[in-house]
């Protein structure tokens, strides 16, 4: 993923327009509800259930974009709104820190522990919500995107220990009560059932290689944060590629012999030029080549960030003309993987 002057800080998209967004029954919202306080950094999440009567659904969990230094799930409300007012889809849109948070000292590594413990504590939580435990599907776009393919991928690499050349693992930012990170692996906790992938990027090396960790990538500056190495300035990518190679999608793809991933399903538009549809089907090749099961689009007419919330200037359109009809297939995806267990309140 490139830097781009696409985008814009989210205090800029919550000024721009807001359109209705169509749906088929109502939805109870349950807002900024605190999760985990990793660093002291709180971590909230919205959720939004389907008014449908039935009270054990399956749960999708929103990661949001923005280049791992911008916006937070706000931008993802439209979507989740869709979502879970036109499927029996449990929608939780989760925060997590972005590089420029806790004083522009957070890490990758860190991203993908917020995200890993978002789906462990929405395991523990979600029957609240009347969402089922054992059916959770993830998602996200651009940033958010790579963040739920490592989590799709990735989730089997934990431990209790610190990320660093001898072990770079992950320890979620949420554990199960008596639970360490270890146990959640060897159980396989942190399993879901089906992902989403929406013009992610997939190669962290590659985009640190590509001037990601420069001054000239606006992204910090729209963060207001200075531009410095994503592991600290101890870390580069010439000499430290293994840090880079642990939080990319591309390097855990497994044969499906060894260990059957969830369906993925990967989109992308036509027009992106920040995260190619180039990038999407080489990502979509390995999957295959492994056996994994895969299901795979380019959207015509369509650039890089259409499914945020609003009317955003990059995307050249509002979310109700351009991300409906493909949040609507989103929608027959998850339907397709989780209706056979879905058979009732």
């Amino acid at each position: 993923m490139k830097p781009s002057i696409l985008f814009k800080p989210l205090a800029v998209l919550l000024l721009l327009c807001i359109q209705p967004v169509f749906a088929a029954h109502q939805v109870n919202s349950f807002l900024d509800i605190e999760w985990a306080q990793p660093k002291g950094f709180k971590l909230t999440t919205d959720i939004y259930v389907p008014d449908t009567g039935y009270k054990k659904m399956p749960v999708l969990i929103i990661y949001h974009g923005g280049g791992w230094l911008l916006n937070t799930k706000e931008i993802m409300t439209d979507l989740s709104r869709h979502i879970a007012g036109n499927a029996n889809i449990v929608v939780v849109n989760m925060n997590y820190r972005t590089l420029a948070s806790v004083n522009n000292t957070t890490t990758p590594n860190e991203i993908i522990n917020d995200a890993m413990g978002a789906v462990l504590w929405v395991k523990d939580n979600i029957k609240k919500y009347n969402g089922d435990p054992t059916r959770v599907a993830v998602t996200g776009d651009s940033a958010g995107g790579q963040i739920a393919a490592m989590v799709t991928l990735a989730w089997r690499n934990l431990q209790n220990d610190s990320f660093n050349a001898e072990k770079l693992g992950f320890t979620p930012s949420y554990l199960p009560t008596g639970k360490t990170s270890e146990q959640v692996a060897a159980e396989d906790g942190l399993a879901v059932q089906a992902t989403i992938l929406s013009y992610a990027a997939f190669d962290m090396h590659g985009v640190a290689k590509s001037g990601f960790e420069k001054n000239s990538n606006p992204f910090w500056k729209w963060a207001n944060a200075s531009a410095r190495g994503m592991f600290g300035d101890n870390i580069n990518v010439e000499d430290n590629p293994e840090y880079y190679h642990a939080v990319s999608p591309l390097h855990y793809i497994v044969e499906h012999k060894n260990y059957v991933l969830p369906p993925q399903f990967v989109l992308v538009g036509r027009n992106d030029t920040m995260t190619t549809p180039e990038s999407a089907e080489n990502y979509v090749n390995l999957l295959k080549q492994a056996g994994q099961t895969v299901k795979f689009k380019i959207y015509e007419n369509r650039t890089h960030g259409f499914l945020d919330s609003g009317c955003p200037p990059y995307s050249s359109g509002c979310f109700a003309e351009l991300a409906v009809p493909i949040v609507n297939d989103m929608i027959t995806f998850l339907n397709d993987v989780f209706t056979p267990k879905n058979s009732g309140n």
